[in-house]
């Protein structure tokens, strides 16, 4: 099977990346079930990357129905370390216009509907998600958004609303006046299930509209607009960034899991070892 190091998740617009080459398609099957669509491995200018559209080719997932236990385990399997996340959002903040960028550094799941961890099913793990983003992959993302040229910001807070309706007036005056920067519906649980996946994981936050708290109604129509100009400059980002991507093991991101697992593996059946090996397998054999 096609190995890469660099997983890109594209969301609202975004569904294949220009200038990959060696294209293969792969069609995998998970614990968790099956990906939102094949996944594309190949090379963009002599990198090995991975792509996968998280609503499907076609956009035919609701934010809610995403599969993302599927989606990161896949991409985990085919041994990718560092995951290039593109998320569209509406802006709280006055000075973070339409077309302009957030490099996340903050999240709030305000989700409610949503299995956002692997675990279970016999097997308990509590992973730290005070830094639900990796900080170096953010830090690539940042200057190569300005190299870019891009109108971007470094650090924010995105919160997931569960969709997939736009929020109230009341919502969006309720989640500014808590100081938060962007509303989506896309990144969590995704960033969490990288962590416990021990994925670096960072986003380029596209974003589309003010939310409705100018008492401007978001519309789907105007959402796409600016993504087809947004989603221009994350190829550009995603092409400058594959490069600059630094080493596994350089972050705390791939020892996400070390002190996690409460479960003694003394207890653990060799059907939930088999299940979880991807993910535990390594702790497991040290213990």
């Amino acid at each position: 099977m096609p190995q890469a190091k660099i997983g890109v998740i594209g969301g609202t617009g975004l569904y294949q990346i220009e200038g990959m080459t060696e294209l293969k398609e792969i069609h995998l099957e998970t614990p968790f079930g099956v990906p939102s669509d094949s996944i594309i491995t190949g090379k963009l200018d002599g990198v090995g990357i991975a792509f996968l559209p998280r609503h499907g080719r076609g956009h035919r997932i609701l934010p809610g129905d995403i599969p993302a236990r599927a989606n990161i385990y896949a991409l985990k399997s085919i041994g990718v370390d560092h995951i290039i996340a593109v998320n569209s959002c509406g802006s709280f903040k006055e000075d973070l216009k339409p077309g302009d960028l957030l490099i996340p550094d903050q999240v709030i799941d305000n989700t409610k509907d949503r299995i956002s961890t692997f675990f279970g099913d016999g097997v308990v793990a509590h992973i730290s998600q005070a830094e639900p983003f990796c900080p170096e992959l953010s830090q690539v993302l940042y200057q190569c958004t300005q190299e870019a040229g891009g109108r971007v910001r470094l650090k924010g807070t995105y919160i997931t609303i569960e969709g997939p309706a736009f929020s109230s007036q009341a919502e969006s005056r309720l989640y500014k006046s808590w100081g938060l920067d962007v509303v989506g519906m896309t990144i969590t649980p995704e960033a969490k299930l990288a962590r416990e996946a021990e994925i670096c994981y960072s986003s380029i936050c596209c974003v589309t509209d003010y939310d409705c708290w100018k008492e401007e109604c978001v519309t789907a129509d105007a959402i796409v607009s600016y993504m087809k100009q947004n989603v221009a400059m994350a190829r550009k980002i995603i092409k400058l960034a594959v490069h600059r991507v630094p080493g596994k093991g350089t972050c705390a991101c791939h020892m996400a899991l070390k002190d996690a697992i409460v479960t003694a593996p003394a207890v653990m059946t060799l059907e939930q070892k088999r299940k979880f090996n991807l993910l535990i397998g390594k702790y497991l054999e040290k213990k």
